[in-house]
């Protein structure tokens, strides 16, 4: 019988998926062909069935360590047929088979769960999407569920597998585990290192000419690391409670991983939190910029004002209506105000260019 430890399973769908579907996932509107085959090991030899028999799987769990690999949720029945032909229980069927569920590594008393998001940016679009990736760890039997049905399921690590070139055991399940979850973590410091990069590139534009645009692409990249903190975070304590538990399914090297992976993880966090500074550092550069632009353009009116003042104020004097004004009579009054006014207006230049007033301020340097 199960026994499940304080808390375990406690996930909930999430609100919301975190970032988009895959492109191959809206394809399908969100629910992929089911595929489905399995990674057999046995004294050492490791055999691939591209298909599955539902009859066949007792058998074969009985034998030999099985790796079965469930792509794509579609045809859900199906899904649901091979799961109780492997006797797993319902309450571990939810998390893998309900679309989006919280980040979680459970540890039960002869079972390790992991559910965990697979994180990419599809045709180097810049918007975040994802798909779910449920782990199950058993005695002599290891399930994934991948809510993408891609051509090969995790292809590196079954290249490898296949290859021959370092004996595998079914006892080794829980190391197979562990690079699995490993290799989902991997994947997110390119993508990091991308919007690293972009980022770099919007702060440089900032500072230069700063515009609407740059500012909405910068929100866009805070909210997808906003996205990526959140799929992290949770991993870090639960990860720490697993190290504890001194689960059995755990070999030694499976639990060396998993330390190394609790490092991984807040690696991660830390380089997400350092480019959301960053990403704040831009938004502060950015209304600097244009507090200084704004400055700049009432310093331009507020010149243009204080010339023009004077000017005003002697052309007032002369239009009025008043009768007797010795200077209207004068043959070259207008010359002479006209002289008048521009010297007023040289002056006026002149000490306002040695105060530095046309200096601009938001010119690049």
């Amino acid at each position: 019988m199960l026994r499940l430890t304080p808390g375990a399973l406690s996930s909930q769908l999430l609100e919301q998926r975190p970032g988009r579907w895959p492109d191959d996932l809206v394809q399908y509107e969100g629910l992929a062909p089911t595929l489905i085959d399995a990674v057999r090991f046995n004294a050492g030899n490791v055999c691939h069935l591209p298909e599955v028999q539902i009859k066949e799987l007792g058998e074969l769990q009985e034998q030999s360590g099985l790796w079965i690999r469930i792509r794509g949720l579609r045809n859900r029945d199906y899904i649901e047929d091979v799961l109780q032909a492997l006797q797993i229980p319902k309450v571990l069927r939810i998390p893998l088979l309900d679309v989006p569920q919280r980040p979680q590594v459970d540890c039960l008393d002869t079972a390790v769960l992991v559910v965990i998001h697979r994180l990419g940016f599809p045709n180097s679009s810049g918007y975040l999407s994802s798909d779910q990736v449920g782990l199950l760890l058993l005695p002599r039997l290891l399930i994934s569920v991948e809510e993408n049905s891609s051509n090969v399921a995790f292809p590196e690590l079954t290249q490898w597998l296949l290859s021959g070139q370092t004996p595998v055991l079914e006892s080794d399940l829980d190391d197979i585990l562990h690079f699995l979850v490993d290799d989902i973590l991997d994947d997110i410091f390119p993508i990091l290192e991308s919007i690293s990069h972009h980022i770099d590139t919007l702060e440089e534009a900032v500072l230069r000419r700063p515009k609407p645009k740059l500012l909405t692409r910068t929100f866009r990249y805070r909210r997808n690391l906003r996205t990526i903190r959140s799929q992290v975070w949770p991993l870090r304590h639960q990860i720490q409670v697993l190290l504890r538990e001194h689960q059995t399914l755990l070999g030694k090297e499976a639990l060396g991983g998993f330390q190394e992976m609790a490092e991984l993880v807040q690696l991660l966090y830390e380089n997400c939190e350092m480019l959301r500074n960053q990403c704040d550092a831009i938004t502060q550069a950015y209304s600097v910029g244009i507090s200084n632009r704004m400055n700049q353009v009432m310093k331009t009116l507020t010149i243009l004002t204080s010339i023009f003042a004077p000017l005003t104020f002697i052309a007032g004097i002369y239009g009025m209506n008043f009768e007797f004004m010795p200077e209207l009579k004068f043959r070259y009054g207008y010359f002479i105000v006209l002289f008048i006014m521009s010297i007023v207006a040289l002056l006026q230049s002149l000490w306002l260019w040695k105060r530095g007033w046309f200096q601009d301020w938001t010119a690049q340097r």
